[in-house]
């Protein structure tokens, strides 16, 4: 869009060319000895709003078209000249012409002091009125770059997010894969039901693959699924017990329980007599994710080291919250933010 579209000054055009070529005439005395009376004095008026309108709209056009080649930042004195040049070597001519033509339609002897005050009159404001412009598409400049900028942040975001989600399914797969290949050399009846089970699990994650938010619930019941396919291969070495009714409009980012719960699984030891016990209390505002801690002597699902950093990043970018951690010797929390909506997810 160029500068003539974007630009909207005709309100105040309207208000001060009339303003100009009614003040400065008077204040100079080119009306002389006329008075109200006298045809002449208002035919004046006429004459020099033509001419106010005349040097608004010549130095508008000036000025318009150095803005094309010349920029504050990049070329500032030649900026200045050049504004100077037009208002100076436009309105001073165009403003001699034109008053020396008054006095001869009047047919009286031309008074050059008073043309010379005119002139210089107009000139000064001209440069107050460029002044305005310049301020004016300063301002546009600015809140052009800021809107770009704004935009470019939002891009970025969105970038950064989608490199998140998309570092899920890997990770996902990975240690499924881990399990399966422990499942079908131990115990092939169980391997065919985590098949199917891993089956519905990750009908889910492609079907959140697109969403940002999903319902709590929809993350609860997928949490339960995924812990069926855990206790597939540790049995009762592994208990989940989740605490408090969920609400159908909180929202979340899809497969954030999960990734606690591989991470509860992956970094401890456990075994039936000492279970790794998995708590999920659901809050108005947040689910406390809670496991308790000990040492690991060996086994676990394997990590590729993203995990709660993930997490993390996709909780900063989405709520503009982050999860907050908390070790102690025996237990591990993780407390993740949650957001009511008036509606459905965000897709």
């Amino acid at each position: 869009m160029t500068d003539e579209q974007d630009i909207r000054d005709i309100p105040l055009m309207l208000w001060l060319v009339p303003g100009f070529g009614i003040i400065i005439p008077n204040l100079t005395g080119l009306f002389g000895p006329l008075r109200p009376s006298d045809g002449l004095y208002w035919l004046g008026y006429v004459c020099f709003i033509g001419l106010a309108y005349t040097i608004w709209w010549g130095n508008r056009w000036l000025y318009l078209r150095q803005r094309r080649y010349f920029d504050w930042f990049q070329r500032p004195v030649s900026k200045v000249i050049t504004v100077l040049f037009a208002n100076i070597f436009y309105t001073a001519p165009v403003t001699l012409i034109w008053c020396w033509a008054w006095y001869y339609f009047r047919d009286v002897p031309v008074d050059w002091v008073v043309i010379k005050d005119t002139s210089l009159f107009n000139v000064i404001a001209v440069i107050f009125i460029t002044h305005v412009y310049e301020t004016a598409f300063l301002i546009k400049d600015r809140e052009t770059d800021m809107l770009r900028l704004a935009k470019l942040e939002q891009s970025r975001a969105l970038a950064e997010l989608e490199a998140l989600k998309n570092q899920v399914d890997p990770h996902f797969m990975f240690n499924s894969l881990n399990t399966l290949s422990h499942l079908v050399s131990t115990n092939q009846r169980n391997a065919e039901e985590f098949i199917e089970k891993l089956a519905d699990v990750y009908r889910y994650i492609l079907q959140s693959k697109e969403k940002d938010l999903v319902q709590l619930i929809e993350e609860i019941q997928f949490l339960n699924n995924y812990f069926d396919l855990l206790r597939l291969r540790f049995g009762s070495s592994i208990l989940l017990d989740i605490e408090s009714p969920v609400q159908e409009l909180q929202f979340l980012p899809p497969i954030s329980l999960q990734l606690l719960l591989e991470n509860a699984v992956k970094h401890n030891g456990f075994d039936e007599k000492q279970p790794l016990m998995i708590q999920v209390d659901c809050r108005e505002d947040h689910i406390l994710f809670v496991n308790n801690r000990r040492k690991k002597t060996g086994g676990g699902i394997v990590s590729n080291g993203i995990g709660l950093q993930n997490l993390n990043n996709r909780f900063q970018l989405l709520l503009q919250q982050p999860i907050e951690i908390r070790e102690q010797a025996d237990r591990f929390s993780v407390k993740l933010p949650l957001v009511s909506l008036d509606g459905g997810g965000t897709g």
